[in-house]
């Protein structure tokens, strides 16, 4: 039995906040799978077949990864010798590579590096590593390869190769191998999305925190996680949750694990006392099933949890600050490195920006609005200004807009928006005066969107996690579809980004992911 300890996802905390921010009671449809009423034994069949289907479809997605590495590691090795050979970037000119024998090395080589992957868990497609953890994996399985290949070379003297080769061919097969698995990412999460590579599991308890594990695992398919239902904590079943079903009681566990094929148990952890969750352990011990528990802190302020063994007891520690000093030399060096660099790229246009606002409609050229930073410390975030100065008079003709605007803080068609202002906001243009306060160190280049002082109390006790750190000009929120999110969901993805922070992905964000998003101008009004 594997045991892991999961926080929480879900910005809600009861069933009543779950319908306040408009989550529908919605059920589960699997693509091919039809409701009926038939008896039970049909439906086991049923659930057999489907069980079978998954199966097949982890074996295609193993067969797509494998094809893909490979192909992506022999190209890194034909790329390498182009640049040793070809372009004769090497400081011994006079070595001569024999084509034949370089080509025969790459395929072995090949296969040397997917049993590297294999051995650094590359291929467990059930595992589900998020993305800055799968590119750290590959950067260490590409690297102990080409280390390993180094320490061959040292013990057969006959082998001879050239170290640009190789050194090239390491860099290379990473990035290669890097991209290709982003973009097998991104299909799994299409494919997810439409019902396909789902495990499927049952969550243990019917209390509040239960419901909220089931609401974002019913909106986050990408999860890679299905629910099937709950298994009640009591003697009595009760009634449904969420649109799912309650299977049965935690004495039931062992025929409802095998019934609906489940593969993950997850337990809302403040739904058990300690006697339940001992005796539900032991009763899925023997059970082909990861049980997972929820912390049941996702709400605190701190929001990185390690785990330390005192002696043989092993307990939790719970960090304030989400970045450790190490992360947040490196963010703040990216942040100042890089929005130095922009100002001197892009004054130009921002000065062409300001000519053109100030042409299109009377007013100042920037806009300063008041929002909170790390700690809750307020400051001006500045902005080209987008709206005409009479903006609250026009808005005030406008009873409709003003609601939609109380209730999302957004407007889709905002009647106070100018010509000018409309095009800027479309291409993110009006947030690049935003670089200057990330000189001033009150934001960051990537983090979660800012928000204003009223606007906190939409996030509830979540606040005091999305204040740990400094806001940004771009995020996780902002590539997911900008404005056209719902609220919920940018609480959501908010959360998602300050818990799951990383290096790996705050240059993921920057660097891959901002500028397509940017372009297509999805979202942005």
């Amino acid at each position: 039995m594997n045991t892991d300890l999961r926080m929480t996802e879900n910005g809600t905390s009861s069933s009543s906040q779950a319908e306040s921010l408009g989550l529908k009671p919605t059920g589960f449809p699997v693509p091919g799978e039809r409701r009926r009423s038939g008896d039970g034994g049909a439906r086991v069949g049923e659930l057999a077949l489907r069980s079978v289907s998954l199966r097949i479809q982890r074996r295609l997605l193993l067969a797509w990864v494998v094809l893909t590495d490979v192909s992506a590691i022999l190209t890194a090795f034909g790329l390498a010798y182009w640049v040793r050979f070809d372009l004769q970037l090497t400081v011994a000119p006079e070595v001569i590579g024999p084509r034949e024998m370089y080509i025969g090395l790459a395929v072995l080589l090949a296969a040397f590096w997917v049993v590297v992957f294999l051995a650094f868990g590359l291929y467990d497609v059930q595992s589900r590593p998020g993305g800055t953890e799968e590119s750290a994996r590959v950067f260490n399985a590409t690297t102990m390869a080409a280390m390993l290949v180094v320490v061959a070379t040292f013990l057969w003297p006959t082998f001879i190769i050239s170290r640009v080769w190789l050194i090239s061919a390491w860099g290379l097969s990473f990035v290669l191998v890097g991209g290709s698995r982003l973009v097998t990412r991104r299909l799994v999460r299409a494919v997810r999305r439409r019902g396909y590579l789902l495990t499927p599991a049952v969550i243990v308890g019917l209390n509040e925190e239960a419901e909220s594990l089931a609401t974002f695992l019913r909106d986050s398919r990408s999860s890679g996680v299905l629910a099937k239902g709950f298994v009640s904590t009591d003697v009595t079943r009760g009634g449904g949750r969420v649109g799912l079903p309650v299977l049965g009681t935690v004495t039931d566990i062992s025929s409802i694990v095998r019934a609906h094929r489940i593969e993950d148990v997850i337990i809302a952890i403040t739904s058990v006392s300690r006697e339940e969750l001992l005796q539900l352990c032991e009763s899925v011990d023997t059970l082909p099933v990861t049980l997972r528990l929820s912390s049941g802190l996702y709400e605190m302020l701190m929001t990185r949890v390690s785990v330390r063994t005192l002696g043989t007891v092993p307990l939790m520690s719970l960090q304030k600050n989400r970045l450790d000093r190490r992360e947040a030399a490196i963010k703040t060096v990216l942040d100042i490195s890089v929005a130095l660099s922009s100002l001197l790229l892009l004054w130009p246009v921002m000065a062409a920006v300001a000519v053109a606002i100030k042409v299109d409609s009377r007013g100042p050229v920037l806009y300063r609005r008041r929002v909170l930073g790390a700690g809750g410390r307020q400051f001006d975030a500045l902005k080209f200004r987008t709206m005409c100065v009479d903006g609250g008079e026009i808005l005030n003709r406008r009873p409709l807009a003003a609601q939609e605007l109380a209730l999302n803080h957004k407007l889709k068609d905002d009647p106070r928006v100018t010509k000018v202002g409309r095009w800027l906001r479309k291409y993110s243009l009006d947030e690049l005066p935003q670089l200057l306060n990330v000189l001033a160190g009150q934001m960051s280049l990537v983090g979660p969107r800012m928000i204003t002082a009223p606007e906190a109390e939409k996030y509830g006790r979540h606040r005091l996690s999305l204040l740990s750190v400094k806001p940004g000009i771009t995020g996780q929120w902002q590539v997911s579809g900008r404005s056209d999110v719902s609220y919920e969901e940018r609480v959501r993805i908010d959360m998602y980004y300050v818990r799951t922070y990383s290096v790996w992905r705050d240059l993921q964000i920057l660097f891959i992911e901002t500028l397509p998003a940017v372009l297509r101008g999805r979202g942005a009004y």
